[in-house]
């Protein structure tokens, strides 16, 4: 009997020795950092081929994660996620250089993967970045000397985009699932998904506007996506389609069923634009407080832009209904727009700004001008092709005057190109129309297109410069 009890003392023993330092239960008190509690938990569960690392209720206090193949990490309700403030508690992933040299992309963040597959993000849990203090304490650290950010914005006077991190940034992933959790308050970008395959994004709760680029979704060359069911409240654009590889692509993206409130666009392509963006599906989206624009298409850097459907779009208190850009600030890069439809969208724009409510508000341009109308516009011998505008429904608020600014028809031609300008509604400064600006098009198409005013207005509905194959129905 002795005999069997030591034995038995000495497998405990023995089992003991070996057990991993995650295996004590992991902090959730909100103040102990468990970074590497959590990361040996998720490295456990690849080792063993993947399973499901489970969250329950209580608060974790972490910096960076890297997520691994296989593994699901699941946030019952009343578990949170909570990113630490201390910018040493992130570091970067080591991502090949893009043909984008401008470093407006950061690649670290609160949960990072680098060329995982299968990975999962579920429950209902939340996921907080407590990105404000974060950034603070980034800009902070600055300013002392400690940490110098090499492209620290002087003008805006706060850290660039590559010191802050991102809630999420997964980099060549293949079969992402992320559904069902609450996301809060990143110091820079939500999700972000940078080359990523087989992606799913369903019934998220967003809410990101603690700081400055504080967008909602961003898909840079990311293929076969689906972003279902998601509220998004940002401080920056809701859903953003990225290209930052001239040899790559976002293809087949379905962005469907979302609510969106921001202070820059709800969904935008651009401003990134080096590949493409082919077969891109947006529809029953509702947008309320939106500083710019209900859809953004831009291709400025020369992305291929083509096969694109919008619809069922219901927009109020929206600064900008639709704007669509083809420009070429990328030196001899032609980019191409053509074969898009939009179709179905209603939209209200008010007199003011839509987004006065937030604490961060998007700039506003800094010479007079009346309200602006939607417009799309090429530029001189590089045309958008192919455009349908079908059954859309405007109210623009009026109330223009010569005082303010004027920009009579005959002087239509002095409205500038700005061909190699930053894309944007606002970027031809006053416009000789109050509903519609049409530049450079080869073939567009106006079917049941009803535009409105809630008071007088000196401008035309619609004006036009050349334009081939104009098509009123």
């Amino acid at each position: 009997m002795r005999k069997r009890i030591k034995c038995v003392f000495l497998f405990l023993l023995l089992v003991g020795m070996v057990m991993p330092a995650w295996a004590d239960k992991i902090p959730a008190d909100g103040k102990t950092l468990c970074t590497q509690q959590l990361q040996q938990a998720i490295d456990a569960k690849y080792k063993k081929g993947g399973g499901r690392l489970v969250l329950a209720k209580g608060t974790y206090l972490t910096g960076g994660l890297m997520l691994r193949s296989g593994v699901e990490l699941h946030l019952e309700e009343g578990a949170t996620l909570l990113g630490s403030t201390n910018p040493y508690d992130y570091k970067p992933i080591d991502v090949a250089q893009t043909s984008d040299t401008r470093n407006d992309n950061a690649s670290m963040a609160l949960l990072m993967a680098d060329g995982a597959e299968n990975i999962s993000i579920t429950g209902s849990g939340t996921i907080d970045g407590q990105g404000l203090q974060l950034a603070l304490n980034i800009d902070s650290l600055h300013h002392t000397g400690e940490r110098i950010d090499p492209h620290y914005n002087q003008r805006r006077q706060r850290p660039s985009e590559t010191a802050r991190p991102k809630l999420f940034f997964l980099y060549g992933c293949k079969n992402v699932l992320i559904e069902g959790v609450k996301l809060r308050s990143s110091a820079n970008w939500g999700l972000s998904l940078h080359l990523c395959n087989q992606v799913k994004l369903q019934r998220l709760d967003i809410e990101n506007r603690a700081y400055w680029n504080n967008d909602g979704i961003d898909l840079t060359d990311c293929q076969h996506v689906l972003v279902a069911d998601c509220k998004i409240n940002s401080a920056d654009d809701g859903v953003c389609l990225k290209s930052y590889h001239v040899d790559s692509e976002c293809y087949d993206v379905e962005i469907a069923r979302c609510d969106i409130r921001s202070s820059a666009s709800a969904v935008k392509f651009g401003t990134a634009s080096w590949g493409g963006f082919r077969k891109i599906y947006v529809h029953d989206i509702k947008v309320k407080d939106t500083f710019r624009s209900a859809i953004a298409i831009e291709s400025v850097d020369g992305a291929q832009i083509d096969d694109i459907l919008v619809e069922r779009i219901s927009a109020v208190n929206t600064g900008n209904p639709i704007f669509m850009r083809l420009g070429q600030r990328a030196g001899h890069r032609k980019g191409s727009l053509k074969n898009v439809t939009i179709r179905d969208l209603t939209c209200v724009v008010p007199f003011g700004r839509p987004d006065e409510a937030y604490d961060l508000r998007g700039p506003e341009v800094d010479f007079f001008h009346n309200p602006f109308p939607s417009s799309i516009c090429g530029i001189p011998g590089n045309c958008i092709e192919n455009v349908t505008l079908e059954n859309l429904n405007i109210c623009y608020p009026g109330r223009a005057t010569k005082g303010m600014a004027y920009i009579p028809l005959w002087r239509k031609h002095d409205v500038p190109e700005q061909i190699q300008k930053y894309p944007e509604f606002t970027m031809f400064g006053e416009l000789p129309a109050w509903g519609l600006y049409l530049r450079h098009i080869r073939h567009i198409t106006l079917k049941n297109v009803q535009l409105s005013l809630k008071a007088d207005d000196f401008r035309p509905m619609i004006v036009e410069e050349d334009v081939e194959g104009l098509n009123c129905m």
